[in-house]
């Protein structure tokens, strides 16, 4: 059974089918590569797209994955806005806490390099001029991050990335 398959790399837009039994979500925590037939890649440079009947892409290159329509996702959530420089792409979304969490006392971190969001805007370099394209939910590279604005403290979330000014008021 093949899943549509639509990934942000840092050198364009992969669109392909995964080929493989299991959730994406799943394969994106515990595998390295992923497997994918009938892959199109349109590239940021507006050279013309490349194609491959068959490709391996590396988890570590995928800097947002789409979320296919049947991806669980959290019930009783509260949501955060965030602002997030990911490689080319200027990213608003949401992401998804349960009711009262405290990210300075929670002892729980995600353990994969993907951390779910909701109502994801996608844009080149921040220029939503150019074109910004929606999803319902798509998953980020925690490590791919260079910069996030949010209404509460994310560095556990992404390690690395340098907090702009904080959404509410306060500066980092």
């Amino acid at each position: 059974m093949a899943t549509d398959f639509e990934a942000y790399t840092a050198a364009g837009v992969l669109q392909a089918r995964l080929v493989a039994r299991d959730r994406l979500g799943d394969l994106l925590e515990t595998m390295d590569s992923l497997a994918v037939e009938g892959a199109v890649l349109q590239l940021l440079d507006g050279s013309a797209s490349e194609s491959q009947a068959r490709a391996v892409v590396e988890i570590d290159d995928l800097l947002l994955v789409v979320a296919p329509p049947d991806t669980p996702t959290p019930v009783h959530a509260a949501w955060h806005e965030l602002v997030l420089e990911v490689g080319p792409y200027h990213v608003v979304a949401e992401m998804p806490t349960l009711p009262g969490f405290d990210p300075g006392r929670s002892l729980t971190r995600p353990g994969g390099p993907f951390v779910l969001l909701g109502r994801v805007a996608i844009s080149l370099g921040g220029a939503p001029a150019l074109g910004e394209v929606e999803h319902d939910f798509a998953w980020v590279n925690r490590y791919a991050i260079e910069t996030y604005e949010a209404d509460i403290e994310l560095g556990a979330y992404f390690p690395g990335a340098r907090e702009t000014i904080r959404m509410g008021g306060a500066s980092a």
